[in-house]
């Protein structure tokens, strides 16, 4: 009965992550958020605040394992949190800047078969048949939207959407050994935290002259002179406390809770109807048109991830059917 609960329990949190992923791309280019935030500030703002919402969760989590955070722990959380933030989360937030939602809800949306790829070269982690056939699906479906023009948006956006999916996939294999330890929820506030910080120094060093200099030089103009508090008001604050507190903290938590309560197979479940949503919702919001091309790279992501999966989800199965019993026993 405690199992069967735990079940339906991560299946509702599966649904409540995947409404809260798929809506992601499109509150982020409302014009009210849009226009009141530059890239880099939303970016710090909602990572900054989800990492705090996520504190006395984390602070729960080790209080249950009765477990305390050693500097080994810490320095591991500047790594991710690196990899997840200054890297991931920004090209992600410029990718957005420059096309459209759809594009890169859809790419993002790979990033679970980065993560398997990148395991497996870093972790030495079994790779399997379906995992090989499900990435050379999702670069089908890449060269879908990017070749054809699927997304109407810039081949720069599809770029550093997929720069953003492959450095994301990157802070969760870092993260994975950490989590062992310490647990999930606790990996991803730490690194939400730490790695807004290191965002912000980025940001602090882009307001003084030689750095900001040198930013101008290297082609990293997105950190020079960012306002950081300016266009936070009345009108604007409900926006990011929303993206932060629900898009960013809410939504890693549902789908971590997901996970836990059923397991990572039916927790990945949510980056496969992510591609379906996650367009309809900019088609209805933000009036981004669903093309030819963008629904022919929308099929060949739900190919991709639905054979990463079904495999995985049969052998699952197997291993969990009772033996049969002979007759007499």
């Amino acid at each position: 009965m405690r199992e069967k609960q735990n079940f339906l329990f991560g299946c509702v949190c599966i649904a409540l992550a995947t409404l809260i992923f798929s809506t992601m791309e499109v509150v982020l280019k409302l014009p009210a958020v849009e226009g009141a935030f530059h890239p880099m500030q939303i970016t710090l703002g909602r990572f900054l605040v989800g990492g705090i919402c996520l504190l006395p969760v984390a602070g729960w989590a080790l209080y249950r394992k009765k477990t305390k955070l050693t500097g080994k722990d810490l320095r591991s959380f500047a790594l991710t949190g690196f990899f997840c933030v200054p890297l991931a989360m920004v090209l992600y937030q410029l990718a957005l800047t420059h096309g459209h939602a759809n594009v890169v809800a859809v790419i993002f949306s790979g990033n679970p078969i980065f993560v398997t790829l990148l395991a497996f070269l870093i972790l030495h982690e079994t790779i399997r048949w379906n995992n090989i056939l499900a990435l050379v699906l999702e670069v089908l479906g890449i060269l879908a939207i990017a070749v054809l023009g699927g997304g109407g948006g810039s081949v720069t956006s599809v770029v550093l959407a997929i720069l953003s999916a492959l450095f994301f996939a990157t802070y969760a294999v870092l993260g994975k050994r950490e989590t062992s330890q310490v647990g999930t929820i606790v990996v991803t506030c730490g690194s939400f935290l730490f790695g807004s910080m290191e965002l912000l120094l980025l940001l602090l060093l882009g307001h003084t002259g030689p750095v900001a200099a040198l930013y101008g030089v290297v082609g990293l103009d997105m950190f020079q002179d960012v306002p950081l508090l300016q266009g936070i008001n009345l009108q604007s604050l409900p926006y990011l406390l929303f993206i932060g507190i629900v898009s960013t903290g809410l939504g890693y938590v549902f789908h971590m809770f997901a996970i836990e309560k059923t397991s990572a197979t039916h927790g990945s479940l949510v980056f496969f109807f992510k591609p379906i949503l996650a367009p309809l919702v900019a088609l209805a919001v933000l009036g981004e048109a669903i093309t030819g091309p963008m629904a022919l790279g929308i099929v060949f992501f739900l190919a991709g991830s639905l054979m990463g999966i079904l495999p995985e989800f049969l052998r699952n199965r197997r291993k969990a059917a009772p033996l049969p019993q002979h007759e007499g026993e």
